[in-house]
């Protein structure tokens, strides 16, 4: 399907928009202490939002990582602030994305190698350098029937977000090159 087709099938029907329905921001670091403490202060500053700590699933004694102990800190972002994150965060990536980040429904992922990369960001020695993941979850109005607790339902084959869609919304929205 061409990108006017998609066009004028989203102007036709509201209920095929593309939306972002979570940023989720990861820092890992690979062992608890103060490096996940300095890290999670870094988050902090750039999204405003208080992270979650989340543990090892499993020991792995090259590493030194034992099995429940915290290594990364993870902020989940939606709304305003989301769209506010990523537009500082492609950013950094110079607008550019590879196609080969995106999932077969719309999903995406990108990393940042630095975070004092990001506009705005000062450099705070106290708490040192921090690469991060950004994961995006694109979805449609209608999406919830598929998640809620009550009433459960399938969404149908035509509605769900192909990925020349999710590329298509994200070059219009935010203006990125996908290559």
């Amino acid at each position: 399907m061409s990108e006017e087709e998609i066009r004028k099938r989203w102007r036709e029907d509201p209920m095929l928009r593309s939306k972002i329905e979570k940023v989720a921001v990861n820092i890992s670091v690979g062992k608890s202490g103060e490096p996940l403490e300095k890290a999670s202060k870094v988050l902090e500053q750039l999204t405003e939002q208080t992270p979650c700590k989340r543990k090892a699933k499993k020991t792995i004694r090259d590493f030194g990582i034992r099995k429940g102990e915290p290594i990364a800190c993870l902020v989940s972002l939606r709304k305003e602030k989301a769209r506010n994150f990523l537009k500082k965060a492609f950013q950094t990536v110079d607008n550019k994305l590879s196609k080969s980040s995106f999932d077969r429904h719309g999903n995406f992922s990108f990393g940042i190698k630095e975070h004092i990369e990001i506009p705005g960001t000062r450099y705070v020695p106290e708490l040192g350098i921090h690469g991060m993941d950004v994961s995006v979850t694109v979805g449609r109005l209608g999406y919830r029937v598929k998640r809620r607790r009550r009433a459960r339902s399938k969404v149908r084959r035509n509605h769900l977000l192909t990925l020349e869609e999710a590329i298509l919304f994200i070059k219009d929205e935010f203006g990125v090159d996908v290559v």
